[in-house]
Order: structure tokens, then C-alpha cells, then sequence
């Protein structure tokens, strides 16, 4: 389970987290949406520690996180457990697609060489690059990318997968390889877990995307001025927001601005 308390994040005189109090069960989906600038993208940092923030407290995958720096050995065991995916892929442009998958487990993991080819072929196919493990980032489409830095996520042995924006820096015909591949991570199938079993993991998305959002997501939380003003399924919530701000930006995402 995640657990956030009190959670506060300023940046200088702007406050962009203003108390936020939530829980996900371990196994749920959450999508956070909002306009730019509401909270979500900082929020999904300070889970993973790339942020600190300034008062309150999170718990997420047997880890707590409390305000202030946090210790590097805490962030390096706390990141062998919750992945993270960026909307700009971050792939090591240097290494083999097969090598930007494979070193976190063999530097961080301590797996073997061997396991780590294994465990990393065996994600590559899942999400459908089994040939493309020799290639270079810079050999990639966008999808494609995406697709590996999603592999190189699980292949951390992530309990709980954090993903920033999967699809926004996509063409439209590459977002629905994107949207395939997260179905079948979100359904468990493809997404073995360290120990080999099928695990459903705790996923958290930062998205613009109504149709991502309405697929994936358990429940949707609306962002506003650093604040959840809204939360419930996505097929109710998108549907019939409860407050002017949400019904503002559901007219301006259907508008497509």
C-alpha cells in the first residue's frame, strides 16, 4: 500500500503540494490528472524520492519517507522496488537496448550476468522487441523507447511502477503500442516479478489521455492548485465531474487543449 500524510512541496514562494492525504491498496491502478502546473509530475517525484518536500509523509512499498533529504542507501534500496518511467525515456544512449535493461539488476540487484540476459530477454519480448536487444536508443522509434524504458523498469524487480506522462511524447499511431504494452503490465501476465511469478503491481500515471486513463486506472484523481478536489473511477469521474473545475477540465481535454 501507499501512504501519503500531510504531504507539503514548495518551490520557493509557490507552493505547488498543499496537504495531500491519500492512499492506493497495493495492486491499484491511479491515474492523476490536472491542468500543467496542479501538482501531478511533482507529486509522482517525491514517491520515488527524486524529490524531497518540505512536510508530511509517505510510505510506498515497506519504505517511509519523511520531509527533509533523504539518506542515498534509502534511495537506492527504495528504488529497487518503485520503478519509474519518464515521458522522455532516459535511456543511456551509450548502451545496447539489452544493457540499459540489464543494469540495475546486475548493479543493484546483484544478479548475475547470466540471470540478469535472462530476465531481461525474457521483458524484452513481453513487450515485444525480443529482436531489438542489440540495437542503440538512437536506432529506436519513440514507441519503441518507451517500450524498453517500461522493461527496464520491471526488470528492477518494481513492486510499485510509477509512469510519467507514458504517451505524451508519442505520435498518435505509437500511443497505442504504448497503451497495449501497459494493459498487459497492468494485467500481470507480462510482468513477472523478481521471483518469477506473475505479479499485479501497484501502478501510479501522470496523463493527459482520457482514453488511457478510462483503461488503466482503478480510480482517478483530479488535481488542483496542489490538491485532490475529486477522486473515483475514471468511468464516473469522466463522465460526471462533481465540481466546476472538474467539469472545466474535462471540456478542455475533450477539446483536446
Amino acid at each position: 500500500m501507499i501512504a501519503i500524510s500531510g504531504l507539503v512541496k514548495s518551490f520557493g514562494a509557490t507552493r505547488v503540494l498543499a496537504g495531500i492525504d491519500a492512499e492506493i491498496p497495493e495492486g491499484r491502478i491511479v491515474a492523476l490528472m490536472g491542468a500543467s502546473g496542479s501538482g501531478k509530475s511533482t507529486l509522482l517525484r517525491c514517491l520515488n524520492g527524486l524529490e524531497t518536500f518540505d512536510a508530511g509523509r509517505i510510505e510506498i512499498a515497506d519504505f517511509k519517507l519523511a520531509a527533509g533529504a533523504h539518506e542515498p542507501a534509502l534511495l537506492q534500496r527504495l528504488r529497487c522496488s518503485v520503478g519509474m518511467v519518464f515521458q522522455d525515456f532516459q535511456l543511456f544512449p551509450h548502451l545496447s537496448v539489452l544493457q540499459n535493461v540489464t543494469l540495475a539488476p546486475r548493479l543493484v540487484r546483484a544478479r548475475s550476468a547470466a540471470d540478469a540476459n535472462a530476465e531481461a530477454h525474457a521483458l524484452l519480448a513481453a513487450v515485444g522487441l525480443a529482436d531489438r536487444g542489440d540495437a542503440r536508443p538512437h536506432q529506436l522509434s519513440g514507441g519503441q523507447s518507451q517500450r524498453v524504458a517500461i522493461a527496464r523498469a520491471l526488470a528492477q524487480g518494481s513492486r510499485v511502477l510509477l509512469l510519467d506522462e507514458p504517451t505524451s511524447a508519442l505520435d498518435p499511431e505509437l500511443r497505442e503500442e504504448v497503451r497495449e504494452i501497459l494493459r498487459r503490465v497492468a494485467s500481470g501476465v507480462h510482468a513477472p516479478s523478481a521471483d518469477g511469478e506473475p505479479a499485479r503491481r501497484t501502478f501510479v500515471l501522470v496523463t493527459h489521455e482520457l482514453r488511457l486513463a478510462r483503461e488503466l486506472a482503478d480510480e482517478l484523481w483530479l488535481l488542483h492548485q496542489g490538491c485532490i478536489i475529486e477522486r473515483g473511477p475514471p468511468s464516473e469521474l469522466l463522465v460526471r465531474p462533481a465540481s466546476d473545475v472538474g467539469r472545466d477540465f474535462l471540456a478542455r481535454a475533450l477539446r483536446g487543449g
